[in-house]
């Protein structure tokens, strides 16, 4: 497996990578991940790639130079005698494992995590310039002939969005196989021209860390009780978090917790300020075990997210937690138990509010919702996808 991003460093990539990588191990087959990393890794399971000396966007390590990793990835990809490669990202890492299999004939399965449009649009700076750099750079690699892209679509209406979506589709059409975790990003991504073969495939969660959630408990809302909140995920501006601090700030009655770090960490921190004491704490970037511990405590995590998550690995978590959720993006309520959610009414901080109020004057809504997600635990287990994980793996031989 060949991503941009791996652990320790946290995120939905990097989850979902360390699931795949457990189940399979689990199921007999031996996996090998090339990333870049914050420090060398003892697994000898694990190879870093080349990185660049003081530039780590967003905080993560970047791979530099292409040249140099794909030189790499290919003398270990001849040694460990790799049978397939599993693409995970869009970056650097990304092309050089592309070079390096294409070099060698080695298949290519491409998950696509997510949208990153709205990503380089939200985290780099000028995205307007950045992204034609970053085009420019993706292309000289991966071709882009061939592919246009629809401007009708609403979210691709800018030059920006559409030169992000043509990088997308091209490397999706190298891959010989594609996965997509949710149904409404692959319908965009063969609306867009996606070629390969598409198969839609859920995250799911490794076993050790449904035996870390444990038992989920039914939760309910005491008398007099304030409801619990809790939002977990990078605190950057796509995913919103100021929506959810500005929610918080209007309904009485509930407690708050935001998990996570990331660019736009400094101004919910100064927004968060302005609220009574105690009524919402930003706890930074914690390891995993607090975050599960954090799901246990609380009554309702809540996603701010709109028109970028795919398919995030929290949301499963809190599911398998028993812990009832509230969705601002309608179309990630896919991946959601019937009656384990609620979708807000609107997408901005009134339509929060009023989501939180419902739970915060209905405790019967959060026994049922809670109820209906530990029904639904099951489904969230990674080896409930395994085989048709090893499908996709087999389809990419065959071609």
């Amino acid at each position: 497996m060949i991503t941009d991003y791996y652990l320790p460093t946290l995120g939905g990539v990097q989850t979902v990578i360390k699931a795949h990588k457990e189940a399979l191990e689990q199921d007999g087959h031996e996996v090998t991940v090339f990333s870049p990393l914050t420090s060398p890794s003892s697994d000898p399971s694990v190879v870093g790639l080349p990185t660049a000396r003081g530039f780590a966007p967003d905080g993560y390590p970047f791979t530099w130079t292409p040249s140099a990793a794909s030189h790499l990835i290919r003398q270990e990809l001849r040694t460990r005698r790799i049978e397939v490669v599993h693409v995970h990202s869009e970056m650097f890492a990304a092309l050089a494992g592309f070079r390096a299999a294409k070099d060698l004939g080695i298949p290519i399965v491409q998950t696509m995590h997510g949208r990153i449009d709205v990503y380089t649009r939200s985290v780099l700076p000028a995205p307007a310039i950045t992204t034609v750099l970053l085009a420019g750079m993706h292309r000289r690699l991966l071709s882009h002939r061939n592919v246009q892209i629809k401007p009708d679509a609403p979210y691709a209406r800018t030059r920006t969005a559409r030169r992000m979506w043509r990088l997308m589709v091209s490397q999706a059409n190298h891959a010989h196989q594609v996965i997509v975790p949710s149904g409404h990003f692959a319908q965009k991504l063969l609306e867009q021209g996606v070629s390969t073969p598409v198969t839609v495939i859920s995250n799911g969660l490794e076993d050790s860390v449904l035996a870390a959630v444990g038992d989920p408990v039914p939760r309910s809302v005491e008398p007099g009780e304030a409801l619990r909140v809790m939002w977990c995920g990078r605190v950057s501006p796509e995913k919103r978090p100021e929506v959810f601090v500005d929610a918080v700030a209007q309904v009485r009655g509930i407690t708050a917790s935001i998990f996570g770090d990331g660019i736009a960490r400094a101004a919910v921190t100064e927004r968060v300020e302005a609220l009574p004491s105690g009524r919402l704490t930003v706890h930074g970037a914690v390891p995993q075990a607090q975050v599960i511990q954090a799901m246990r405590d609380a009554h309702v995590l809540v996603s701010s997210s709109l028109d970028f998550d795919n398919q995030p690995m929290v949301l499963l978590e809190a599911i398998a937690s028993g812990l009832p959720v509230v969705v601002a993006d309608p179309d990630l309520a896919e991946m959601l138990p019937e009656r384990g959610h609620l979708v807000c009414d609107t997408p901005d901080a009134a339509g929060l509010v009023s989501a939180l109020s419902r739970l915060r004057e209905s405790p019967g809504l959060i026994r049922e919702m809670s109820g209906a997600a530990i029904a639904h635990r099951p489904a969230v287990a990674q080896n409930a996808h395994l085989g048709a994980l090893l499908a996709v793996y087999e389809a990419a031989v065959g071609r």
